[in-house]
């Protein structure tokens, strides 16, 4: 996976979101750097910003179409007019406007890949259980007792870190830290708010899965 974004701020975060889904990332500022790293990884899969330092992200969008057509272009702009989501549209796979949030282009990305690409190329990973919970690493999808819970990335990412930790209570802290990457203190009401979504999305399929211990954190059942 090729990361192309001259926002180190930008570039850290996609990075390290993208990593933690599984993908191998490399990332580059510019698209001199990007030319150089295409040749020498040759990616499944790139996002890039339109705009760069030393010139437009659609040309390399199609230098890639030309030289690895197999290749997934994902396109990032801060512009949302007609003219240029048509103009990302004409060389790359699927385009994603700024401000966004990480999910969507970790799901984006995801869906993309599904689309252009044989599944080999998405990261492979045995499943995880817990009781009648079921998480597909290769496709993060999940089911509970054969059905499917239709969760966001994020949430995804929380219930995944519930599983690989059964058996223990998981602090507030320890789930922004591995989680949602907080490295500083920070709102923990994040964690409240996707820990009722996870009970409500898999309350839906079962009886109740996440408890509350008050005070120190959560744990399932």
């Amino acid at each position: 996976m090729l990361v192309v974004e001259d926002e180190p701020s930008i570039a850290d975060v996609l990075s390290i979101a993208l990593r933690f889904h599984g993908f191998d990332v490399s990332t580059a500022a510019t698209l001199r750097q990007a030319r150089h790293l295409v040749e020498r990884v040759r990616p499944d899969a790139a996002l890039v910003d339109v705009m760069l330092p030393d010139g437009d992200g659609r040309t390399l969008g199609r230098e890639l179409r030309g030289a690895l057509p197999q290749t997934a272009v994902v396109f990032l702009t801060a512009r949302d007019a007609p003219a240029e989501i048509v103009g990302a549209l004409d060389v790359g796979d699927d385009y994603i406007t700024k401000p966004f949030h990480i999910d969507e282009v970790v799901a984006r990305i995801g869906a993309v890949l599904r689309r252009t690409r044989p599944a080999d190329v998405l990261p492979r990973h045995p499943p995880l259980r817990h009781g009648d919970l079921e998480l597909d690493e290769t496709t993060y999808t999940v089911h509970r007792a054969g059905r499917s819970a239709q969760l966001t990335p994020t949430e995804y990412a929380l219930l995944r870190f519930l599983v690989r930790n059964a058996g223990r209570t998981v602090s507030k802290e320890e789930l922004l830290r591995h989680v949602w990457r907080y490295e500083h203190p920070a709102d923990s009401s994040v964690v409240e708010t996707y820990i009722s979504y996870l009970r409500r999305k898999l309350g839906e399929l079962g009886p109740p899965l996440i408890t509350t211990r008050r005070g120190i954190g959560y744990r399932l059942a």
